[in-house]
């Protein structure tokens, strides 16, 4: 008979405490990681997607345990949020996930070691604290636009390229202010909590510094949004007229020889069909004709004629091969430029970072046993030159300064475009290797922070999709879709194109100066290591309840 006065059994979670609460960190994050970016629609989410972990470390957790579920909580996550990689390889896709993921999720054992030091320290040091984390995970995203090649797809930033107020900041300090202000919200939302639920707070005593803190440097995102965008449509310049043309070739055909006519074909009767609209520009996207235009003369004809009977100039995506180069010949993928009276432009511009494996193979002596993704010529050469492409079109002469595939997912690259005097960025991609799900948005979204890094209107084109029109602001000005709303369809659309005459031979001051907020980031990160490193708190200033969690 069951004794009514017995104590009831003891929960899952008082049974194993440490476990359960892993278990409940690693799907929150992993779950927040994943909808805080595209294609998902919940940026809102990135605010406390880091919460978990920074929450789990005040309850000072045993560090094999946290360490293991944080790295794994992102492993999983970003194996997710790259799941479009499987369309081109399963092992890729399965070997960067975890990569990226462990990656990021190397600024934990900062939030580990850091938080619990915070406890009992005096508001000047615990913001500072909190500075440093901030700063911390700045210098993660920024390592990973270099190391290993580099593969800075997706900062945190990213997750708000819908949300042009929170943005502007980054022609200032980069796309990594905005990272910045999303993790310092994520720790102030963490330490409130703790002074709610763990330290038992009420009344004046809720309030947590850090949360004011965080709440101040995202009012002042704000701000700069209301000073940059105020009135502009005073300040509207045309640009012209742009068509895009999406030609949507499938990509297990676009390099099989016996296909080269039909895909010429849908070239021309997609551009002659942009063509009626009467556009100053028409955009072609990545690597668009079968054969070299610049070193096969049969396309270089093609083409010319095109633009002739286009009457409009052609920016295009193709690939030349340069054979007087020794020794052999050398293979560029690149941009051309077509005018409609004097044909082919004798200068293009050569894609400078190429994708491992796609277009080369790295440390090919030792690797040379594998061949490239692409089946097309031997590895492709690196162009060196960002000097833009000059355009005379109606509304003016206009530099365009193209960046190739996902080299706008570095801004580097973006900036040294606009310092060699770039009016306009355009981007000519080909996300058809990539399917149908969320490849296209992220990549987009990474374009929306180049624009306003720049101060740049950027043009994508896509062989499929995303293409579009991005303000300087970062605003989607544009975006090609069809009857259905999906962005992934074969046609053209002609877009009027504008410029905000503020920034028209103006450079941001994130152009002029460069990665300089990494630099405050990794002081900031060092000093609050030194700060904290005096010692941790005594027991005395520890939260109420357990010190550790068993």
């Amino acid at each position: 008979m069951n004794d009514p006065y017995a104590p009831p059994p003891p929960t899952l979670w008082q049974r194993h405490p440490q476990a359960t609460t892993a278990v409940v960190v690693f799907i929150l994050t992993a779950l927040l990681t994943v909808v805080s970016f595209p294609p998902f629609k919940m940026p809102e989410f990135a605010y406390a997607a880091l919460v978990p972990g920074i929450f789990w470390a005040y309850l000072r957790p045993r560090f094999k345990v946290y360490a293991w579920t944080l790295l794994a909580s992102q492993a999983v996550a970003w194996t997710i949020v790259l799941s479009w990689l499987h369309y081109v390889t399963w092992l890729g896709w399965l070997l960067l996930g975890p990569i990226v993921g462990c990656w990021i999720g190397l600024w934990y054992l900062a939030v580990w070691w850091t938080i619990p030091r915070m406890l009992g320290r005096p508001t000047p040091v615990r913001l500072l604290a909190m500075l440093g984390l901030a700063g911390a995970w700045i210098v993660v995203e920024w390592s990973r636009t270099w190391l290993l090649g580099g593969f800075p797809w997706l900062p945190l930033s990213a997750s708000q390229w819908e949300r042009a107020s929170i943005l502007q900041i980054s022609a200032y300090t980069g796309a990594y202010g905005v990272s910045f202000v999303l993790v310092a919200m994520n720790v102030g939302f963490a330490a409130y909590a703790h002074r709610l639920f763990r330290e038992g707070a009420t009344g004046f005593g809720r309030r947590s510094q850090e949360f004011f803190l965080a709440m101040f440097l995202l009012l002042a995102c704000l701000s700069v949004h209301v000073q940059e965008t105020f009135n502009r449509l005073r300040f509207t310049v045309p640009l012209g007229r742009v068509a895009f043309v999406q030609p949507y070739i499938p990509q297990e055909i676009k390099w099989d020889p016996a296909k080269g006519q039909g895909i010429l074909q849908v070239l021309e009767q997609t551009t002659l069909a942009a063509a009626r609209t009467r556009p100053d520009l028409i955009l072609w996207p990545e690597a668009t004709t079968p054969w070299a235009v610049r070193g096969d003369a049969t396309v270089k004809d093609f083409i010319e004629s095109l633009a002739r009977r286009s009457k409009a100039t052609l920016l295009i995506g193709s690939i030349a091969i340069e054979r007087d180069r020794q020794p052999g010949e050398a293979w560029y993928n690149g941009v051309f430029a077509i005018d409609p009276v004097t044909g082919l432009q004798t200068s293009y511009y050569a894609k400078r970072h190429l994708v491992p494996f796609g277009e080369y193979v790295p440390l090919r002596p030792v690797l040379g046993w594998l061949s490239k993704i692409v089946p097309v010529g031997d590895d492709f050469a690196h162009g060196l030159d960002a000097a833009p492409l000059v355009l005379s079109l109606p509304g003016g002469v206009f530099t365009f300064g193209p960046l190739v595939c996902y080299e706008d997912i570095y801004p580097q690259l973006a900036r040294s475009s606009v310092l060699s005097g770039a009016d306009v960025l355009v981007v000519q991609t080909n996300n058809a290797w990539f399917g149908e799900g969320g490849a296209a948005y992220q990549h987009a979204a990474n374009s929306v922070l180049r624009a306003v890094e720049t101060r740049r209107p950027v043009l994508r084109c896509g062989n499929g999709g995303w293409s579009g029109w991005i303000d300087e602001f970062g605003s989607i000005r544009a975006v090609l879709t069809n009857d259905e709303g999906s962005i992934y369809f074969r046609g053209t659309k002609t877009i009027a194109v504008a410029r905000d005459s503020r920034w028209v031979n103006r450079l941001s001051f994130y152009v002029e100066h460069g990665d300089w907020f990494v630099g405050v980031s990794a002081g900031l990160a060092l000093f609050g290591f030194l700060l904290l490193r005096t010692g941790g708190p005594r027991p005395e200033q520890s939260s109420p309840g357990p010190a550790r969690v068993p």
